[in-house]
Formats: structure tokens, sequence, C-alpha cells
């Protein structure tokens, strides 16, 4: 009996989640540095699975205080963690949150790790994506470490052992990135989001001492701002919603929504499965992305 028992739940953990098999409502988690990170990478996705029925939350590792050129400390972590809820609620998901590290101090510390796999276990997440551990910004690429550190460790259930572990292992995917070494992000899920654009940006603008603040100041544009809400939100789209559809990414789409749509498409998000983690199959995938062919 406890040979047959062992055989059903190693066979458990390899079909993956339950709520892929089952229809049950996705639980997604995206866990990054800075509140913000992930908006640009995958709000239209999180958006799209939001708006069918599936739970999204969004985790910043570090409060985002040292993200301005003028205030900082506990008086900017306050602003940028209501700015963060409020882009929740403009696109729908259940939550975005900011853990009390220090912005520009990341580490990846085993008392940070703990905080992941803490987050990742209590969200019960089927999915969980991260930042890639190269990048200019020494907090991205922690923050990568930091989530593919919990991968394995989230079933383990004698480390964090205050939360209980996680019976299966997510499946673990890295939001897309512009950088080349080691070697370029792979779009082995691209998702085109062009019915979503619009409530993206206008979530994404809800980060105003990012995108009309701090980041114009680091690239010696703030003067370009407009003052006017209507015309700065615009301006934005200019600067930071161009169409963003690579080769690989179009060759991709071709795969997963046929080629007249994948021509079509104008903007889309891109997901590269993680080597750590569950590795699901297509039919999963599909499961785990229902907006794609749609």
């Amino acid at each position: 009996m406890r040979k047959l028992l062992i055989t059903l739940l190693f066979v458990s953990c390899a079909l993956g989640s339950a709520a892929w098999a089952a229809d049950e409502p996705l639980r997604i988690i995206a866990v990054f540095a800075h509140p913000d990170d992930a908006d640009s990478r995958m709000a239209g996705t999180a958006i799209q699975w939001a708006k069918m029925g599936h739970q999204v939350k969004f985790v910043s590792i570090t409060n985002g205080d040292a993200g301005h050129f003028e205030t900082g400390g506990a008086r900017l972590a306050q602003r940028r963690r209501a700015e963060s809820e409020e882009a929740a609620r403009r696109y729908g998901i259940a939550e975005y949150k900011t853990l009390d590290n220090h912005d520009a101090e990341l580490v990846p510390s085993l008392d940070v790790r703990k905080q992941v796999i803490r987050e990742i276990r209590e969200w019960k997440a089927d999915i969980v994506l991260g930042l890639r551990p190269n990048d200019y910004h020494p907090d991205h690429r922690y923050a990568g470490v930091l989530v593919m550190d919990a991968a394995y460790m989230v079933v383990v259930p004698n480390s964090v052992s205050d939360v209980p572990a996680l019976e299966k292992n997510p499946v673990f995917l890295y939001m897309r990135d512009r950088f080349t070494r080691p070697y370029p992000f792979q779009p082995h899920i691209t998702v085109i989001i062009d019915d979503v654009f619009d409530q993206k940006i206008d979530g994404q603008i809800a980060h105003e001492s990012q995108y009309f603040e701090w980041l114009p100041w680091v690239d010696r544009i703030l003067d370009e701002v407009p003052k006017d809400p209507a015309a700065r939100r615009e301006w934005f789209i200019g600067w930071r919603g161009k169409p963003n559809i690579n080769d690989e990414m179009r060759k991709n789409l071709e795969k997963w929504y046929g080629a007249e749509k994948a021509q079509k498409a104008v903007h889309a998000e891109a997901f590269e499965i993680a080597e750590y983690g569950y590795q699901p199959s297509e039919e999963e995938i599909r499961k785990m992305f229902p907006m794609l062919g749609q």
C-alpha cells in the first residue's frame, strides 16, 4: 500500500498543477526587484489572466526607497507603495505587494530568499515569474537569483518550515529583457496584448514617480515631460509604448496563434521557461496561458 501511495504521489507531481488539470483558477505570482519592474514586461498578460478569473499577484522585493532624485527613504517608499496599489487596481489583479528591503542594497541573502519562498508558498503559486540574473541593475540581477534559488526550495518541507511547502513545484518563467550575455532571452511563450494595451498603459502611468520623474531625469529628458495628464499619457506611449515585437517573438507567435494573427500583432509580451521548476508540455502551456490563440 505504501509503495502504491508513493507511486501515486510521484505521478501527481509529474502531472503538474492540479489547477491545470481541473480547470480551476490559476495562481500566478511575479517576483521582482522594484515597484514597476514587472509592469512593462508582463502587465498585459496579467490583465488577460485576471479577466479570465485567474489570481495574479505582483511582489517587489525592495520598497523602492532609492529610486528618485529629490525624495527618498520612507517617504518615497510610501509613495511607491501607493502607486503600486493603484496600478494593481487599474490592471484588475489581486495584489501588488512591496517588501521592506532597501532599494539599491539588495543581495541574494538567506533571509531574503526565505521571504521569497514564503511569498510563493503563501500564494500557492502555479506559475512564478522572475527576472533573469543578468541585467544592468544589481537589484535586478539578485532578484533573479533569489527567485531561481527558491525554485526547488518551495517544495522542501524542512526549509522555511513555518509555511507549508508546496506539494507541486510551480513553473518558473523569466520575463523578457534585452541583454545578450551570457545568452540572449529566448521567447518560449509570446502573448499578444493588443486588446489590453491601453489598460496596461493606464496601469503603468500610475507609477508617476518613476515614469514622469525619476526615469526621465536619468535619461536627461525631464524637461520634455508634459504637465497635462492627457498629454503625459501620449508622451509616455511614444517613449515607452512603441511596438516591441522582434523577429524571434513573431516566429513564436506563429506557433501559438497562427501566421495571420502573428503578422497582425503590434504589442506582445514574451516569457522564457526556466530550467528550474516544473517543465510543462505544450498542452500544459496552453492551459497556463489560455489566451494563446484567441
